[in-house]
């Protein structure tokens, strides 16, 4: 496991990122968010990225199931793919993008943002251990939240 958090899934992240910027140069900016995970799809299958598509999680309270939700992509089992189409990339989105690593019990999220022709994107950790740990720690749980926005790509 890497040392620093923002190492976390770096790698996955970049080719994640290359896909997008190759989908906003085919498709076009403005267009809506299922049209971009489709394109994404593609992409992921086109560059042998493994990738599920609209896997279903359980949304529970007091350990009773009250509904689903449902991620657009998952890409090499560990990052939560997110296309929008939105004005900026704002809080809301990366409360939700938290809220869906918390329910997944993943660490990585990815909002990509098709709005305009430049790719806007952050990348979303939350985590329950502190950075260089292998495992969760009983003891002491510490709940990390890191956003990445990388617009030199």
């Amino acid at each position: 496991m890497p040392q620093d958090n923002k190492q976390l899934c770096k790698d996955e992240i970049y080719a994640i990122v290359g896909c997008a910027i190759d989908v906003l140069n085919g498709v076009g900016a403005g267009f809506p968010e299922d049209a971009y995970g489709k394109a994404m799809a593609i992409e992921f299958g086109e560059r042998n990225i493994a990738f599920e598509q609209g896997k279903a999680f359980d949304l529970t309270h007091r350990d009773q199931v009250i509904g689903q939700f449902t991620t657009q992509l998952i890409a090499y089992d560990k990052v939560i793919v997110d296309c929008r189409i939105v004005e900026r990339i704002n809080h809301h989105d990366r409360n939700q993008m938290i809220n869906m690593l918390k329910v997944s019990e993943l660490e990585v999220g990815i909002v990509l943002n098709f709005k305009r022709p430049k790719l806007e994107w952050e990348r979303v950790i939350y985590t329950r251990r502190p950075p260089g740990s292998e495992e969760e720690s009983e003891e002491e749980t510490y709940e990390i939240y890191d956003v990445e926005n990388d617009d030199t790509i």
